[in-house]
């Protein structure tokens, strides 16, 4: 990103800010934080931080706004918020770099102590955090501290150090302005990386066999890549090396992987036969002639491991154990690199990652941004229109984000009508759907577990069902529903921001307003009735009766989740636990009269959903209806390839005669047969033509 363009960068993040504080009720500072947490978080730079701002000044004085200990991988995340609310952009230098990291540093120094510890007030984010960290300091052995800053790092530092101390690996990185509007301008993939092999191997490139180069947008190679190598990169650059899916996968689920530290301390040499590998896709490569006549790689462009993120995070375990440190000199591993044309990324980098991981079984929900639910919901966004809000002339549109940037992208594109069309505080990402969803649905344990586990949650549920359950989702019912859900739950969380009880001890917010309104939601469901959501819909707001009930549940929910059992004395991860839920949901509360009016019977309910049902179902042949014209041309080439694939029934012959020969509508029989057969060719790599296109 040209440095001219960061004014205006700038100016945009300070709007988005200020519209942020004014929607949650938010701290400044808490809404910068959020705001680059969540890119972050998408670009691999750290995983799901517990918002923690935790500061002293003066002599001896630290600083932290977020935390995140991985104690399966003996890893812990410290990072740090630099917010300056000036009007232009300010430079960070050297001095002010060291200055923020070792504030940093001072922290984790002092939570390895057990008086400081003491010191601290059991409810604070502050204990939270350095209790986190004492409670594993036997385990950390690579600690990763990140600056984020709306300032612009000075040219002359690198945005990734690494130093080692004490027997632990420190690595510094930094999220600036800068880094900030590349990752913004990347269309939603990742922040593309430059991987100089020559720096990481004592100044040699890597041997390679050209596997393949016969056209169709890629072309792959073949690769021993020595296990000192992978780790050297990985330990600089961790996630931000695994294409975001299998990422988000990993921080979630995956634990390092036992049997991989086996073969690299007990059988090294047996390494290579054991391990299936990488597979790794890249924008580019550099290659040059060495010595010997080999062809050798000196820098890949923007490698994204695919395939074997459990593999390489366990490498690196092995050798950062603060007991047992592996000997790697001789490990060595497969690699499969495909190079893929910039214009077909999109395309092709999905289907490799979906294809190639069998091992962890990363499902349909793990790919879970082209899915057809996604793609569904986005398109109903577009068109929807809400009712207009109290004191509002014309109506506007909730925008519906399924892959990181799209909103900032149109918005850039776009006209002062495009933000009247669709407002910024009406943009909800596919974890905000999961993050309400998941509180409806009373499961805020889950929910406290952060965006990727939630997120995930969620997927699998939608995944399970999507098959026959489909047109519960793709009608114009269900949008509403998630949009009221938004409503009801935004409006939470600001009235607890603007709480006195809140503002007098502030903390763990998050938490109390999933906890809030699904003790609501459980309350109803009690005596077989849900919020009317159709009356929220039509009212661009919450109701007075929920808003009263919502108020007067929010601090005893507060003041219950700062109980907790004296074995769980982190009370961020006393919220993540089902017992938790299960002593909320218990509190005795008594609602106002006026909330049963807000709410409707389970019956209504049914009735509601039954006809939501149906107009999917309709909206689901339409769309069939649709795409078998656009096939017209591609008929031949679904025959062949669904011949090839050995899947080409008699049936599917003949409903693909008639596409061909433009005999159409199909009736409902061979809609049904066409539908499964593109179901088949989709799965099997096919590029069916876009319906609405």
């Amino acid at each position: 990103m040209a440095d001219d363009r960061l004014d205006e960068i700038l100016e945009v993040l300070s709007t988005d800010i200020e519209i942020e504080a004014a929607v949650s009720g938010d701290l400044k500072a808490a809404c910068f934080f959020r705001i680059y947490h969540a890119l972050g978080t998408d670009n691999g730079d750290f995983p799901d931080l517990s918002y923690a701002p935790v500061q002293r000044d003066g002599r001896g004085g630290y600083q932290i706004d977020g935390y995140a200990v991985g104690a399966d991988r003996e890893e812990l995340f410290l990072a740090v918020s630099d917010y300056n609310q000036t009007g232009n952009v300010k430079t960070l230098d050297a001095a002010d770099l060291d200055r923020r990291f070792r504030r940093a540093e001072r922290f984790f120094e002092l939570s390895l102590q057990e008086e400081f510890i003491s010191q601290l007030e059991e409810t604070s984010p502050a204990f939270d955090a350095a209790w986190a960290i004492y409670s594993n300091r036997g385990l950390l052995s690579r600690i990763r501290f990140v600056l984020l800053s709306n300032a612009r790092l000075s040219t002359r530092r690198k945005s990734v150090d690494t130093r080692e101390m004490n027997g632990r690996s420190f690595t510094y990185n930094v999220l600036d302005l800068r880094r900030y509007a590349d990752i913004l301008s990347s269309s939603g993939g990742s922040e593309p990386l430059e991987i100089d092999i020559l720096e990481f191997n004592d100044g040699k490139p890597i041997p390679c066999l050209r596997a393949y180069s016969g056209g169709n947008g890629y072309e792959s190679y073949l690769v021993v890549l020595p296990g000192s190598l992978l780790c050297e990169i990985y330990g600089k650059f961790g996630p931000r090396l695994l294409e975001q899916n299998v990422r988000s996968f990993l921080q979630a689920r995956t634990k390092v992987n036992r049997g991989i530290i086996s073969t690299i301390s007990d059988e090294p040499e047996m390494f290579f036969a054991y391990n299936n590998g990488l597979t790794v896709t890249a924008a580019g490569i550099e290659t040059c002639k060495m010595k010997n006549g080999e062809t050798g790689i000196r820098l890949i462009r923007n490698m994204q491991i695919v395939n074997g993120g459990q593999t390489t995070a366990s490498i690196l375990y092995a050798n950062d154990r603060r007991k047992g440190k592996a000997d790697l000199s001789g490990v060595f591993v497969q690699m499969k690199l495909s190079v893929v044309d910039s214009d077909r990324v999109e395309e092709i980098v999905p289907k490799i990652s979906r294809f190639a991981n069998t091992q962890n079984r990363i499902s349909e929900a793990d790919f879970f941004s082209g899915h057809p639910f996604h793609i569904e919901m986005e398109k109903i966004s577009r068109r929807l229109a809400a009712p207009p809000k109290a004191g509002a002339l014309n109506s506007s549109k909730w925008f519906y984000e399924r892959a990181r940037g799209q909103y900032a992208d149109r918005r850039a594109r776009g006209s002062r009508r495009f933000e009247t069309e669709f407002p910024r505080d009406q943009v909800i990402t596919k974890t905000d759907l999961g993050k309400y969803q998941m509180t409806f649905d009373c499961k805020p344990h889950i929910v406290s577990q952060h965006a990727q586990k939630c997120f995930l949650a969620f997927a699998e549920i939608v995944s399970a069902n999507w098959e026959n359950k489909q047109a519960s989702y793709t009608n114009d019912t269900y949008f509403r529903e998630v949009v009221s859900k938004a409503i009801v739950f935004r409006w939470c969380d600001r009235m607890i921001a603007q709480s006195d009880w809140y503002k007098n001890d502030r903390g763990y917010k998050s938490q109390t307003v999933t906890y809030t309104v699904a003790w609501l939601v459980n309350w109803a469901w009690k005596s077989r009735r849900i919020l009317d959501f159709q009356r929220v819909w039509n009212e661009q707001d919450t109701p007075v009766g929920i808003r009263d009930a919502l108020t007067l549940i929010a601090p005893v929910v507060a003041a219950e989740l700062r109980n907790a059992p004296p074995e769980l004395r982190n009370l961020g991860e006393y919220a993540k636990q089902q017992i938790c839920w299960e002593r909320v949901s218990g509190l005795d509360i008594k609602m106002p009269d006026g909330v049963s009016s807000y709410l409707i019977s389970e019956d209504e309910e049914k009735s509601l959903k039954k006809s939501a049902r149906k107009d999917g179902v309709i909206y689901q042949d339409i769309q069939m209806a649709k795409l078998s014209m656009a096939c017209v041309a591609v008929a031949g080439d679904m025959r062949s390839y669904s011949r090839e694939y050995g899947f080409l029934t008699p049936k599917s012959d003949r409903v693909l005669s008639k596409i061909e020969n433009s005999k159409l509508p199909l009736s409902a029989a061979d809609l049904k047969v066409f539908g499964k057969l593109c179901k088949l060719l989709q799965e099997n790599g096919f590029q069916l033509p876009d319906p609405d296109a």
